[in-house]
């Protein structure tokens, strides 16, 4: 399983729009192929900053959605929104650590 994290920085007039472009896709991402779920969280201390959750079966149904005509349209819509550059990373499983006290 893949985890995808995106942190996502908006001017506060943009935030409404946003949310409301973010929820209105969540149900498309979520029954994208390979995508298990998709989540939206805010930052309470940081008003317009914003962290995206998504679980993906593989790297491959990943990036099968980021070449998708709805990853294309939806990221058109909420790019101009930003007000610093998208940070994303991209996480897998579980680390086993060797020595189990640690």
């Amino acid at each position: 399983m893949i985890t995808r994290l995106v942190k996502l920085s908006f001017h506060k007039e943009n935030m409404e729009l946003f949310e409301n472009i973010f929820y209105s896709s969540k149900p498309l991402i979520d029954n994208f192929s390979g995508c298990q779920s998709t989540n939206l969280f805010c930052d309470i201390n940081h008003p317009g900053q914003y962290f995206t959750i998504s679980y993906w079966n593989t790297e491959e149904d990943l990036e099968n959605y980021r070449r998708s005509e709805l990853f294309i349209t939806t990221w058109a819509k909420v790019k101009p929104l930003f007000n610093q550059k998208a940070e994303a990373w991209s996480l897998q499983g579980h680390i086993k650590f060797l020595n189990p006290d640690v």
